[in-house]
């Protein structure tokens, strides 16, 4: 299961390793538990191993960190070397979550159908990311959830945000990766912490009401 602190994951697309450790210590301390940096950012590596690091100073054993848009099992065990306990894809790469999870890492990787769905599941996946959340809507992924698992965890990515947490978590939705609206290449880690600030304050007003 995932902590109820996680169910935000940021993600990082375009961070450079410069701003790794303000942006991480500042969604930590804005109550963020769970960041992924894309692998098609500048040197995601170094970004991450400086994430993990932080994470595990200021929030220790508190903290999913890792790689998103991970498309091969040479990039997961390259995380996992520096750290990092989570992967997430856009795609249900069906070696990439074996690999995630025979590391003992959290494996989310991104699905569109049922058949991609229970293939991830049955493969080990620790969760599934919707994604494009947007694309499906509400009421597919509702559909959905109704023949999942009932303890399947499901993450809504892409087109989702603050404003529409309710209708989501109306469908079956746990959480959800926070892309631009929540960091751009170049916004300010203030920027980002007013942002993470109001997601979280959102989400529990949504969840915990």
């Amino acid at each position: 299961m995932i902590d109820t602190n996680q169910r935000l994951i940021a993600i990082l697309r375009g961070i450079r390793p410069e701003e790794a450790e303000d942006m991480i210590t500042t969604l930590i301390h804005a109550g963020i538990r769970a960041m992924e940096i894309t692998m098609n950012s500048p040197e995601p590596l170094k970004s991450i191993e400086t994430a993990v690091a932080v994470a595990n100073k200021l929030a220790p054993n508190a903290c999913l960190v890792g790689a998103g848009t991970v498309l091969t099992v040479e990039q997961v065990e390259q995380v996992h070397a520096l750290g990092g306990n989570m992967i997430v894809s856009p795609d249900a790469n069906p070696d990439v979550i074996a690999r995630t999870a025979m590391l003992g890492m959290k494996s989310f990787p991104g699905v569109f159908s049922p058949t991609e769905a229970f293939l991830a599941l049955r493969t080990g996946a620790s969760g599934l990311k919707f994604f494009p959340a947007s694309g499906l809507g509400a009421d597919t992924i509702n559909a959905m959830r109704a023949v999942l698992p009932p303890e399947t965890q499901v993450f809504a990515v892409g087109g989702v945000g603050p404003d529409n947490f309710e209708e989501y978590k109306n469908a079956g939705v746990n959480g959800y990766g926070l892309g631009s609206n929540l960091y751009k290449a170049g916004r300010s880690a203030e920027e980002v912490g007013k942002r993470a600030m109001a997601a979280v304050e959102k989400m529990a007003a949504v969840y915990d009401a």
